[in-house]
């Protein structure tokens, strides 16, 4: 016979978790006491000598022995003895049949459920009320069978009523396991178990309306039974009554109620029938089988509600707290502190709040250098860190990857400020170890203060957001206050993001319009062709022309510069591929490539694949990348560089000049051309040294025979001493102005400024 138990309470996990052996003594002595009472109540209308309507203490027998297991077998035995010995005697050649049926019928009801429908006790749902019922059918039947056996044979009933006593004995241990079986389960989960009964947080009764349905249930139980006592020819309608107030309990009232209410009204209700207090009492043992049967499937209907009641609240309540929960830390998630901070703002309007908006700092190297799991690890042990250093009405969540907020109640602006501090200090201080690694993470922290009535939740999540991007701006593991003192670095930082927003919509939209300006020859001999710089423009509907110093900096910093970078290039082979007759006009066609081109492993590849259908000749193609960038990783750019002169295309190094202290590099990048910086040549009529570093960038380059273009030739004179240098090309509003590239190639003939 296998050892079945519920899942979570085994017998060992019992010794466990209650620590006392004495408390499973209790249990014993309580169930023994319920069982002896049962059958008691069961016996006032009966006698020990004949099969009675109702059996609840098999009700109580089934529940111990589902519950803990087949070794609790002697508990009957006892109680069976106790019975028959002390309450209601018997014939002793009947007692061994007694303590038979009362013993076989439960360690065949709980074999069938360990053999058919295993783990079935794991929740508390209708398919576990179907399991337990269909156990309580097997053991109806076998504790019947010997039960009748032995009255037949003890002589306490002829032959000819084994039949009948047998379908008596087997309603009257249904009828207990309906109603006793479900309340002794759930009290036993209840109090012996680690966890409480599962319950749901809403949906249930309020205390006020369990108390109306107490009340409610107490006078319709005795109405029903003064009606039926009263008026006999009603008496089964008066079961209607408390049928109805048990299905709004179902409903209403968590299953563990239910169970008891019902177990506790149907006992009342059986025994005032059998005892005649609400009609006549059954005259024949048919009519008693009839009338325990329907009193059956009566008790089953409340429970079947109530579980399916229950299943369906726990299913809810399992997705819900999916959607609201966070699945690595289990802190709640971004959209449930969001509804929970909306309603603090609501509910206490007139005290301080404070927001903080917390961020991992340098997270990015521990997913690089140690791998994902390990962040994930880490993420958790910060979570943690900081749950134990916020007092419990402050409420934590996690927002995004790494990122956390938190919402202070009732906290003035200095306390706020020194309890984000205290949450810096403890995650500095906080060593997380990862295999041989060990590292020391930071945060840093957007504080925003307000009193509720003034408050916007998203207008503070995006101050609070700001706020804290400027303390990771500062270098990070700070506190950094979004407040009057600290507005323009706030302000600065949301410019820039909601830049990144802005060009993410305008480049999904084509907002972008190509604009060329000329680079001129200074010098005879290279005047039939056009060649011009691609500059970008942004020209939003209804809005004035932006230049790219408005939102450069918003593209670099959210990584945007790539996507840029190919939206330039794609649009200009385009345009040349629908106006074909154009492409021999070029002669040099400048397009610029941001510093994260050089990192995108994917662009040469790409620009391989699209320079080879395009109507552009890859030698008409120059790419401009500046010194700072070239600087910033130059063996990376010097493999980019010859990447991309291999493919025909050539090159040019763009502000050139800036890192004039650094010449040794220029043997390492091979490049077409150097762009002179602006800020040089305008200055070289009344700057000495600007004089001196554009005339030394000319002789350069003459030397490697590289060609040098001067940016911002804005006068005249400015062009004259170019000339006069010896650098080869000009750019700039003493040539022209950048124009759409429409009207730059509708124009039918370009100026050339030469010597």
């Amino acid at each position: 016979m296998p050892h079945h138990t519920l899942p979570s309470p085994s017998l060992s996990a019992i010794h466990c978790n209650m620590g006392d052996r004495g408390r499973l003594l209790l249990v014993a002595v309580a169930m023994a006491g319920a069982y002896l009472a049962l059958a008691w109540i069961s016996l006032l209308a009966t006698g020990p000598t004949e099969v009675s309507l109702i059996w609840p203490a098999t009700g109580v027998i089934y529940a111990l022995i589902l519950y803990f297991g087949w070794r609790w077998w002697p508990l009957p035995v006892i109680c069976v003895l106790l019975l028959h010995l002390a309450i209601a005697p018997v014939p002793l050649s009947f007692l061994p049949w007694s303590v038979a049926s009362n013993v076989a019928g439960p360690l065949a009801g709980i074999w069938f459920v360990g053999r058919f429908v295993p783990g079935l006790l794991q929740r508390f749902d209708v398919p576990t009320g179907a399991g337990v019922l269909a156990g309580g059918a097997v053991l109806s039947v076998v504790s019947a069978s010997f039960g009748a056996l032995g009255m037949w044979l003890s002589g306490q009933s002829p032959a000819n009523a084994l039949l009948t006593d047998a379908l008596r004995w087997v309603m009257g241990d249904l009828f207990g396991i309906l109603t006793v079986t479900p309340a002794v389960l759930f009290l036993l989960q209840h109090r012996l178990s680690n966890a409480s009964l599962p319950r749901s947080e809403g949906g249930y009764a309020s205390t006020p309306e369990r108390r109306i349905w107490l009340g409610l249930t107490c006078t319709v139980v005795l109405g029903a039974i003064w009606l039926g006592h009263s008026q006999p020819s009603h008496a089964l309608a008066m079961v209607g009554l408390p049928l109805a107030t048990l299905v709004w309990g179902a409903v209403r009232l968590p299953p563990l109620t239910v169970a008891i209410a019902n177990g506790t009204i149907w006992l009342v209700m059986a025994l005032a029938l059998n005892l005649g207090f609400a009609g006549p009492a059954p005259g024949t043992p048919l009519d008693a089988a009839s009338l325990a049967a329907f009193l059956c499937v009566i008790a089953a209907i409340p429970m079947t509600l109530s579980l399916g009641t229950h299943q369906t609240r726990q299913a809810t309540n399992r997705l819900l707290q999916r959607a609201t929960t966070d699945p690595l830390t289990g802190l709640p998630n971004r959209s449930a502190f969001e509804h929970q901070a909306r309603r603090a703002i609501q509910i206490v309007p007139a005290k301080a709040l404070a927001l903080a908006y917390i961020d991992l700092d340098r997270f990015r190297l521990i997913n690089d250098a140690m791998s994902h799991a390990v962040g994930d690890e880490l993420i958790c042990a910060v979570a943690g860190v900081l749950r134990a250093n916020l007092p419990p009405q402050d409420q934590l969540a996690r927002i995004g990857g790494d990122e956390f907020a938190v919402l202070m109640h009732d906290t003035p602006p200095d306390e706020a400020t020194a309890r984000a501090q205290r949450l810096c200090e403890a995650v500095a201080s906080y060593r997380f170890q990862a295999g041989e690694h060990v590292a020391a993470p930071t945060i840093s922290i957007g504080l925003v203060c307000t009193f509720g009535d003034e408050s916007n939740f998203g207008e503070l999540l995006a101050l609070a957001d700001t706020s804290c991007f400027a303390a990771k701006e500062r270098g990070g593991n700070r506190v950094q206050r979004g407040e009057s003192g600290e507005q323009d670095i706030v302000r600065k930082s949301s410019d820039t993001m909601r830049w990144a927003l802005r060009l993410g919509h305008a480049l999904e939209h084509d907002y972008f319009q190509l604009h060329c300006q000329s680079i001129v020859p200074l010098h005879a001999g290279d005047e039939g062709l056009q060649h011009f710089e691609i500059l970008l423009r942004l020209k939003e509907p209804g809005k004035p022309l932006i230049l790219p110093s408005q939102f450069i900096a918003a593209a670099e910093r959210y990584a945007m510069g790539v996507r840029l970078d190919r939206y330039v290039l794609d649009k200009t082979l385009r345009w040349f591929e629908r106006h074909p007759e154009k492409v021999r006009q070029v002669g040099l066609c400048s397009i610029n490539l941001s510093a994260s081109s050089l990192q995108d492993e994917r662009f040469l590849d790409d620009l391989a694949t699209r320079l080879s259908g395009s109507a552009l000749r890859p030698k008409q193609l120059c790419f401009e990348l500046t010194e700072t960038s070239a600087l910033g990783d130059l063996g990376r750019a010097q493999r980019f560089i010859a990447a991309v002169r291999s493919l025909g295309c050539r090159f040019a190094l763009d502000d050139f000049g800036t890192g004039f202290c650094s010449f040794g590099y220029l043997r390492s990048l091979d490049v077409d051309f150097f762009k002179i910086d602006g800020s040089f040549v305008r200055e070289i009529d009344s700057s000495p040294l600007s004089h001196a570093i554009v005339r030394s960038i000319a002789d350069i380059g003459r030397v490697m025979k590289k060609r040098t273009i001067a940016e911002c030739t804005e006068n005249e004179a400015i062009r004259q001493r170019l000339i006069d240098m010896g650098v080869d090309y000009a750019q700039g509003y003493t040539v022209d102005h950048p124009i759409e590239i429409e009207r730059y190639f509708g124009t039918t003939q370009r100026i050339a400024i030469t010597a």
